[in-house]
């Protein structure tokens, strides 16, 4: 008899079922049976279709039953090219689009998820459901089309988990994934600590959870999977008719019911982050946009460089569905990549990350350490702070070290000779956050707006110090303190003056040290006070709109300044700090802060974006 699997994705969501009791052995694989019932997802299905054919599972082991209804957009359009261009790969398809309705009764957006929306989509989980039973498959994936299953290997690993519900870990904006690790009295979501042990892969495994969404894998066989429901009514008779109390009173929200109904049929729900799966878009609230989607989009493949160089490759027949943003300089008069010529797999991958976000941005050849030498420093006229020595090493400043303050010193005297008023400054391993372009546009603006800065902070580690206080009348920007890094940095004409003024190649120290002695927050006093003038105007982002790809310990970091020869120099004790390690934690003030700033907050009642992040 042969093994099936049926897959099966609808409205903003979709199911997939696998036939089969073990994908693992040497029988011949599960048939997959693919449902896919979509509303307004053109935008994401080229994706999340693409992504789906590039699963390592034989295509002629797979069906698909596809349902599109209520689309205001080419969804369906979209749909058919597929049908055209891969049906024939697998075992059979079958479809139906309904193309009248553009809306719900009483829709006031196509993101609004009414109690007609909720409905509709219950009654079609329920039907895939039953037409799992009905069919004996033996695994049902539930699955939403803002779902990018980047690894190839999903449905062979979690069906090798044989768990009787678990989900793959999918990554997004901010914390926002598809589990929860804590679940309120109001059946809501609610922050632990283990969530972002998770998310962050403290631990890796596969953990029990109250709550998986969006994908989600179900092990047909399993002793009770049978009770398993979205629809609260249904929840509510079988709690009856096993003297369960009290009777479920929460929302009729399907994720909800369902991670309930296999609470009540005590079967455990696991969510799997040994591998990275993929990605996932957050949902939309009814005053967002189409706009705010695509967004959402850029950020997920800009991402998707950062992990894994590179965004995995559409069919050939949706790559003139591809938009990319038109390159802007962020209102500023030039931006540049300071970048090795020894790492050109790191200026492509940034050249990637530019178009994906639509940055226009200059290549800055920097001076290599490796090229550097004693001889060849004392030609350039360059001397050292008496004393220097770093504060975490305890050793002299490294040729890597040398040559980075080199190439941003060029870059500012570049600035003075052809007069640019406003640059931006990267470096080339940098990791940009989402909307990264309309926040630098508001930072700016509200500097300009407010005072005749010198130098603001994008990215950075700032060190743990009493206050930094917000600048008037901004709810982006703070005083700057004692910080390192020069991961991104805005630098005024005026501000690139007074560092020069400064003749730092006479007494240098490191570029990330010598920008807080000139705005006067540097702890040692001995190398302050070698700088007479030190009234550099220096502002941060808050919250930062870019961080490291690496930190130290991290695997594949590697640290062109730190891993070079050392120039010889007295040396003196110094306070010991991490430079390549990650952000210390901030005052709570500052943090609560810049969670009011994240896109998507605590969920309400009645929403579909369950999750608080």
């Amino acid at each position: 008899m042969n093994k099936q699997v049926l897959l099966s994705l609808f409205l903003a969501s979709a199911l997939v079922c696998i036939f089969g009791n073990d994908a693992t052995d040497d029988r011949e694989p599960p048939t997959i049976l693919v449902a896919l019932l979509v509303r307004n997802k053109a935008h994401t299905l080229p994706m999340f279709l693409s992504y789906l054919d590039q699963q390592d599972y034989p295509k002629q082991r797979i069906a698909f039953w596809l349902r599109s209804d209520h689309n205001a957009d080419d969804s369906v359009n979209v749909l058919k090219q597929w049908l055209d261009h891969s049906a024939e790969s697998y075992h059979s398809v079958n479809f139906s689009f309904e193309t009248d309705e553009k809306s719900y009764p009483n829709e006031s957006s196509p993101y609004e998820w009414s109690s007609s929306r909720f409905k509709n989509l219950i009654s079609l989980k329920e039907e895939a459901f039953g037409y799992a039973r009905d069919i004996w498959a033996d695994y049902v994936f539930f699955l939403d089309a803002d779902v990018m299953l980047t690894s190839q290997d999903t449905l062979t690993k979690l069906t090798q988990l044989r768990l009787p519900i678990v989900a793959p870990m999918l990554l997004s904006e901010s914390l926002y994934s598809n589990f929860w690790c804590g679940m309120s009295e109001e059946y809501y979501y609610q922050r632990t600590d283990e969530y972002k042990e998770i998310y962050h892969l403290k631990k890796v495994g596969s953990f029990p959870v109250p709550m998986v969404h969006t994908a989600v894998l179900v092990d047909m066989n399993y002793k009770g999977v049978k009770s398993l429901t979205f629809d609260k009514s249904k929840l509510q008779e079988m709690q009856k008719n096993r003297k369960q109390e009290p009777l479920f009173d929460g929302p009729s929200d399907d994720i909800i019911v369902f991670a309930i109904s296999a609470n009540s049929s005590g079967i455990p729900l696991h969510i799997c982050n040994e591998i990275t799966f993929g990605y996932i878009l957050q949902p939309l609230e009814p005053g967002d946009s189409l706009d705010n989607d695509i967004q959402q989009l850029v950020h997920i493949r800009a991402s998707m460089i950062t992990d894994l160089g590179e965004v995995p490759p559409l069919h050939d027949y949706y790559q003139h569905l591809v938009t990319k943003p038109e390159k802007s300089k962020l209102t500023l008069d030039h931006i540049f990549m300071i970048n090795l010529e020894r790492r050109p797999e790191r200026r492509e991958k940034m050249e990637k990350l530019f178009d994906e976000i639509g940055l226009d941005v200059e290549h800055f050849p920097a001076v290599d350490g490796k090229e550097l030498n004693v001889e060849r420093v004392k030609q350039m006229g360059i001397t050292f702070m008496p004393g220097y020595e770093d504060p975490y090493h305890h050793r002299p400043m490294t040729m890597g070290e040398i040559g980075c303050f080199l190439s941003h010193y060029r870059i500012w005297v570049k600035m003075v000779q052809e007069k640019l008023k406003e640059v931006l400054i990267l470096e080339d391993d940098i990791r940009f956050e989402p909307y990264f372009r309309s926040n630098a546009v508001r930072v700016l603006n509200q500097a300009r707006n407010v005072v005749e800065y010198d130098l603001i902070y994008f990215g950075r580690k700032r060190l743990k110090e009493k206050s930094e206080p917000w600048v008037a009348d901004t709810d982006t920007l703070v005083h700057a303190g004692y910080s390192y890094w020069t991961l991104g940095y805005v630098l005024s004409y005026e501000g690139a003056l007074k560092l020069l003024a400064a003749k730092p190649l006479e007494k240098l120290i490191p570029v990330d040290e010598f920008l807080p002695v000139m705005f006067n927050r540097h702890p040692n006093k001995t190398w302050s006070e070698a700088y007479q003038k030190r009234d550099l105007v220096a502002l941060s982002a808050a919250p930062l709109l870019l961080y490291p790809v690496y930190y130290t310990g991290d695997f594949g970091y590697i640290s062109d300044t730190e891993d070079s020869q050392q120039i010889n120099v007295e040396s003196n004790e110094g306070e010991a700090r991490l430079k390549s390690d990650r952000e210390q934690v901030f005052l709570k003030e500052v943090e609560d802060s810049s969670e009011q700033q994240l896109k998507l907050g605590e969920s309400i009642s009645g929403t579909k974006s369950h999750q608080e992040l």
